[in-house]
């Protein structure tokens, strides 16, 4: 009989030794989580160290910008419009609305120039909603790659707001177009419309990597957010002044109308772009001295509840810089800490 470690031919002869394999716990008593320390394995879905994750989402910038183009150019390539689904949709919506709240319901009362003044909401708001629709689905649907390829999961809410970006800059196009033929004139005024976006853009990616948490571990908010969001729209005066609210609704409301961020962006894209609500605003605050001035209790109710409604100060920036700030900061934390979570199951 050859020895049990040598490998012998049929006729008796010493093929060569082979080594024994080593113990599956290396070492006796080692445990396997010691033995990959020992030879420096680490897990690969572990999550990184805060700063290294920031880095390492920083890092893939380019994978971002080029993974959303694709899918920006991949949307609608089905529809025989393709492309122009990206202006059509927000035009139609507001089209609707405008028979509706206009026209029906007649909100555009103290408002000179409504449609310019509806279809800002509703493209600035738009942009806003699709980004945290697009955030809940941006796990779920995207499995196969993210059990494929190691990267910052972080990267796809990322990447799924940039789609939305790419969209409203389209449709910016149109907007520009419409705000001239009502007679708005290019004032330095639209300057600020970039920082008003550039800050809305932070906000989106902060919302969107909360809701993308909560959407990868319960897909029943994908069926819920539609209902939150149309909520949210209607109640961000997309149709109509929030200045008509000020005798109607209690103090307490009229505050978390102002510090809505649904509305804050939509006011500062109004005061940007349009001169002639600058001046219904202005009006508006005349009118708001004089009733207070004026004494009796509904005066006095009035100067209570009315809040920043129609106040041309800066307040409305520290709330949109403050809402921006704090969401992508809690949004991206939120997000990062179920980092090695997102693919299993």
């Amino acid at each position: 009989m050859s020895h049990p470690e040598r490998l012998s031919s049929s006729g008796g002869e010493h093929a060569g030794a082979v080594a024994a394999p080593p113990p599956l716990n290396g070492k006796s008593g080692e445990s396997l989580s010691q033995l990959a320390s020992r030879y420096g394995l680490t897990q690969s879905a572990a999550r990184p160290p805060l700063a290294q994750y920031v880095r390492d989402v920083w890092q893939r910038r380019m994978f971002i910008w080029n993974f959303a183009s694709s899918k920006s150019m991949a949307m609608y390539t089905s529809s025989r419009l393709g492309q122009l689904w990206q202006v059509l949709t927000p035009l139609l919506n507001a089209f609707i609305y405008y028979l509706i709240f206009g026209v029906l319901l007649q909100q555009k009362r103290g408002i000179t120039d409504y449609i310019p003044f509806l279809v800002t909401g509703v493209f600035i708001f738009s942009f806003c909603q699709r980004s945290m629709t697009a955030g809940a689905k941006s796990i779920g649907n995207n499995l196969s790659l993210i059990r494929a390829l190691h990267f910052p999961r972080a990267a796809l809410p990322f990447a799924f707001v940039i789609v939305e970006l790419q969209h409203l800059m389209v449709a910016m196009g149109v907007l520009f177009a419409i705000v001239l033929g009502f007679g708005e004139f290019p004032t330095w005024h639209w300057i600020l419309i970039v920082p008003v976006l550039a800050l809305q853009l932070v906000f989106n990616i902060g919302a969107s990597l909360f809701i993308a948490r909560l959407g990868a571990f319960v897909r029943d908010i994908q069926q819920l957010l539609p209902f939150i969001l149309r909520t949210w729209f209607y109640f961000s005066g997309i149709f109509f002044g929030l200045w008509v609210l000020a005798t109607k609704a209690p103090t307490w409301a009229m505050k978390i109308l102002e510090l809505n961020p649904g509305s804050v962006y939509v006011e500062l894209a109004r005061r940007s772009l349009l001169t002639s609500y600058r001046h219904d605003m202005a009006a508006k605050q005349v009118e708001s001295l004089q009733l207070c001035n004026g004494g009796g209790p509904k005066a006095a109710g009035y100067c209570a509840q009315h809040a920043e409604l129609v106040s041309m100060n800066q307040t409305v920036w520290i709330y949109a810089i403050g809402w921006a700030v704090v969401a992508f900061m809690a949004g991206f934390y939120y997000f990062y800490r179920a980092e090695e979570r997102y693919g299993r199951g």
